[in-house]
């Protein structure tokens, strides 16, 4: 176990343990019925690991898909700034680490200069495993 996940919860552990062994994004329901054995019962539970698991970096949430993923850097430092890429196809799901576009939202305002205090950014499109199995 890494030490920075000393300071989970029982819940959080078995929560963060579900998600981090998924490839793709995974609703809350799905993390409820594989950890219910190891002692989860009820959503609240699920719910408050989700949240705290948030909180820390640790997890990212899918808005449009509400669903859950890892954090592709484990630790993230924005938990609030971050960006993702989905394919139509197969629902992939990457996280985008590009310090241009980070660099452009932290200095954007819009045009009432409200500078934002997060995001959460889905852009939508075709993987390159989807395309290329379409080409065939």
């Amino acid at each position: 176990m890494n030490k920075k996940n000393k300071s989970l919860s029982k819940n959080q552990k078995l929560v963060l343990d579900f998600i981090q062994g998924n490839k793709k994004p995974v609703k809350a329901y799905s993390i409820l019925s594989n950890v219910q054995k190891k002692g989860i019962n009820a959503p609240p539970q699920v719910y408050r690991a989700l949240d705290k698991l948030i909180e820390m970096g640790k997890i990212h949430k899918i808005e449009s898909q509400n669903s859950f993923v890892a954090c592709s850097t484990s630790d993230c430092e924005t938990p609030h700034a971050i960006a993702f890429s989905i394919c139509n196809n197969c629902d992939e799901v990457s996280e985008i680490n590009d310090s241009k576009l980070f660099k452009y939202l932290l200095d954007f305002r819009d045009s009432n200069g409200v500078k934002f205090a997060g995001y959460n950014l889905e852009f939508f499109g075709i993987c390159k495993s989807c395309e290329q199995i379409q080409k065939v």
